[in-house]
């Protein structure tokens, strides 16, 4: 056989294989017809419409199509992907999860914005009805009733009358929504959007004794909840210890001896965002021991003229017990001691 009659045959055969596609799919398309008019009359219908197939998303009555979310056509016919700031990375969002029921539209937080979708002038057009920038006309409350709608109970729970209610505190203060990455959501981050409000604590972070903040290990939110609290200064639980032992659990106790300031406060010795002075301590020992234990070793008198070298012009031999000295070279078990000869957390 030469090579014109192969290409002939070939020829022939792509064009039979097609025609039987087109037949097959054809009849594919009546069976699946007949099968959904099958269902449809059990249930009490009547007619049934099929899609064509490319036309997957719902129209808008300008012709444009859902890009990310439900109903989104109207407005992604102006707001593409070179808007600023860009709007359609809400699809990479938990807010852009089209399986997700509970997934919001764009109208469910920016309001239905009749105005300014019905705009058609040349100029700037009217703004949406809720806006979520930090220099708008929305009041905060209204912001954030767009998002308590959703976001409520848990963690949320204590929001109103909570410290960061009282200021006015959005939660498009802290919480990016379009963004892809919130860098509030993340721990490496989220000291980034605390800090700039908290001028006092992101100073506190770089001295020589602090937790990890700065590398990551430790957020913000380990310690506290910043939308509401029933404990103290936004704190996760109830109390400043209970807090501090989620992490320092050995520190808990019960003990057989216990060391007072250590049962009533954590904060009494240590400053938890940052110190020059290891292990976070508020003072140097033995300064700080002296603040409670205002006199020395069985002297009988009161620390000051006892450690000083001169006092009210006399001349007085200083204490090597308070001068120079660390109250836990010998009293190690400062926080607490569990042996029948531990009386003086020594042991």
């Amino acid at each position: 056989m030469n090579s014109k009659i192969k290409a002939v045959t070939l020829s022939a055969l792509v064009a039979v294989c097609m025609i039987a596609g087109n037949v097959l799919a054809a009849e594919g398309r009546d069976m699946g017809k007949a099968i959904a008019k099958m269902y449809l009359s059990e249930a009490g219908a009547t007619e049934i419409q099929v899609q064509p197939a490319g036309e997957v998303g719902a129209e808008a009555p300008s012709g444009n199509k859902d890009i990310v979310l439900k109903g989104d056509a109207k407005c992604t016919a102006c707001h593409d992907e070179a808007d600023s700031p860009k709007v359609l990375s809400i699809g990479k969002t938990s807010h852009g999860v089209k399986g997700d029921a509970r997934t919001p539209t764009c109208t469910s937080c920016h309001g239905e914005s009749d105005a300014h979708i019905a705009y058609k002038g040349s100029a700037k057009p009217p703004k949406p009805d809720r806006v979520f920038g930090k220099n708008t006309a929305t009041p905060v409350a209204e912001r954030n009733r767009a998002c308590l709608t959703c976001h409520k109970g848990t963690a949320r729970t204590h929001w109103e009358g909570s410290q960061h209610q009282n200021a006015q505190v959005a939660c498009s203060d802290c919480h990016t929504t379009h963004a892809p990455a919130d860098k509030v959501l993340n721990k490496k981050t989220q000291r980034e959007v605390c800090f700039a409000c908290h001028k006092e604590q992101r100073a506190d972070e770089h001295k020589i004794s602090t937790h990890p903040i700065d590398a990551g290990k430790v957020a913000c939110s380990d310690c506290h909840n910043p939308h509401g609290s029933t404990g103290p200064k936004l704190l996760k639980k109830n109390t400043v210890n209970e807090t501090c032992f989620l992490c320092h659990a050995e520190k808990r106790g019960p003990f057989l001896w216990a060391h007072q300031p250590v049962v009533e406060e954590c904060t009494i010795c240590h400053t938890p965002h940052g110190s020059n002075i290891t292990p976070l301590l508020k003072t140097r020992p033995p300064f700080m021991c002296q603040e409670c234990h205002d006199g020395s070793h069985s002297s009988g008198t009161p620390v000051g003229p006892n450690a000083a070298g001169i006092q009210a012009g006399l001349t007085v031999a200083p204490n090597r017990n308070n001068v120079g000295g660390s109250c836990m070279n010998c009293h190690r078990q400062i926080h607490g001691s569990n042996s029948p000869a531990g009386g003086f957390l020594q042991r």
